[in-house]
């Protein structure tokens, strides 16, 4: 960033089977549910000067529904739960009950073999420190949007579990690149 006031609002992907499903992320398209909750969602958001999207069908299909026309962005991939993917926690720790345990209580652990509760977070601090000025619009996942949040308040990795950020939902971001602020978050966008 050169020194211009920059902003973000991160949008959460409509719903999917997943999110229905209380399931892990596995890459899965929009449900009906979602479609509809996207289209209603068209002509909502604030302008904005460029729009990133994350490579997930999810957010590919949320952008399209909106009528935005948005660059791919990789480093807003979902989290990657690797094994656990498309599972539900209940199912999760029925069988591993440990594995959970350490997930949920080191920021470090990746029992799922993907990628760590902190790699994910530095994922988001160091795309916010990339922001260019002005306004960028960016379609991703819920937990890259918690990631994010957890990051501009310099909040410890564990308080990624006490954050909430619903389908459909924007979070709004200010300042840039090490001093950001958080304006608004989870505020419904259909």
């Amino acid at each position: 960033m050169t020194g211009a006031a920059a902003r973000v609002t991160l949008l959460a992907h409509a719903p999917t089977a997943a999110t229905a499903a209380a399931a892990f992320p596995a890459g899965e398209p929009l449900d009906d549910r979602g479609r509809a909750w996207a289209g209603q969602g068209r002509g909502r958001l604030p302008r904005a000067g460029r729009v990133r999207c994350a490579p997930d069908p999810a957010c590919v299909e949320t952008c399209a529904r909106l009528g935005l026309v948005a660059e791919p962005d990789i480093v807003l991939a979902d989290w990657d739960l690797g094994r656990w993917a498309g599972r539900t926690l209940d199912d999760v720790a029925a069988g591993s009950p440990e594995a959970v345990t350490a997930w949920l209580t080191d920021p470090e652990a990746t029992p799922h073999g993907g990628e760590s509760l902190a790699a994910l977070v530095d994922r988001a601090r160091l795309w916010l420190a990339t922001a260019p000025g002005g306004h960028t619009l960016a379609v991703c996942g819920p937990a890259v949007v918690r990631a994010a949040v957890v990051a501009v308040l310099g909040a410890p990795a564990a308080a990624f579990w006490r954050l909430d950020v619903a389908p459909m939902t924007a979070t709004d971001l200010r300042g840039g690149p090490d001093r950001w602020t958080v304006r608004s978050t989870a505020a419904p966008v259909r």
